[in-house]
């Protein structure tokens, strides 16, 4: 009988337990502060102003309770020497890493819009460059064609200026060979006009000596 109190009252602390863990709520403590700034070391000097947490103040004179400060917009007061910490609270860190993370954020979302733009300006690029390469290629081609052609066109204008060179020569050649054939045929002419011209001498002659003894008889 005392086993199973004993067991009964072990079960309902256990149970206590489970619901006191089951209906526990978690909490955390904030680091939102705001402190008065005072005209003198203690709670019952009159409040002259509200400094925050995160806000920076100068030391003018430290204590172990109270400490006097000047704050950003130059008032001066006692603040409780226990809230002051040498570096920023971890709200105003956060908020800054937030601000730094938001900017990189933005700066990586530019940053991706740029290099997407690059990639599209980058390809075009490539493509144009292939089209150049291409062109580039023909142009060889037809260069290489045209110095061949080039080639053939002076080797043949070479040709042409020899064969109008030895046509020059040619010709005039056959203008000195035409004047002496003229030359000799006039001198060709000229004998044989001479020629005949001695021939018609030689017959008259004939024929007038023929006459002339044909006379004498009918005078006897």
């Amino acid at each position: 009988m005392k086993q199973q109190l004993q067991r009964i009252v072990f079960l309902g602390i256990v149970l206590m337990c489970f619901s006191a863990n089951g209906f526990a709520e978690s909490m955390y403590v904030t680091d939102q502060l705001k402190l008065t700034l005072r005209s003198g070391p203690s709670t019952e000097h009159k409040i002259l102003a509200v400094v925050e947490s995160g806000q920076k103040v100068e030391i003018l004179e430290p204590g172990d309770d109270w400490s006097l400060v000047r704050n950003a917009k130059g008032k001066e007061g006692y603040v409780l020497t226990r809230y002051l910490m040498p570096e920023p609270t971890h709200n105003v860190r956060l908020e800054k890493l937030q601000r730094k993370h938001k900017a990189l954020t933005q700066q990586a979302a530019t940053l991706l819009e740029e290099n997407t733009r690059f990639r599209s300006e980058n390809k075009k690029l490539k493509s144009t460059l292939d089209k150049n390469e291409k062109t580039l290629q023909k142009l060889r081609l037809d260069y290489d064609k045209l110095k061949a052609g080039s080639a053939e066109y002076l080797e043949l204008e070479e040709k042409s200026k020899t064969v109008s060179r030895q046509l020059a020569e040619q010709t005039k050649r056959a203008d000195t060979l035409d004047e002496e054939l003229r030359s000799v045929e006039t001198n060709q002419y000229i004998k044989w006009f001479l020629a005949g011209s001695g021939v018609l001498l030689m017959g008259f002659i004939v024929g007038f000596s023929a006459r002339r003894q044909r006379r004498r008889p009918s005078l006897l």
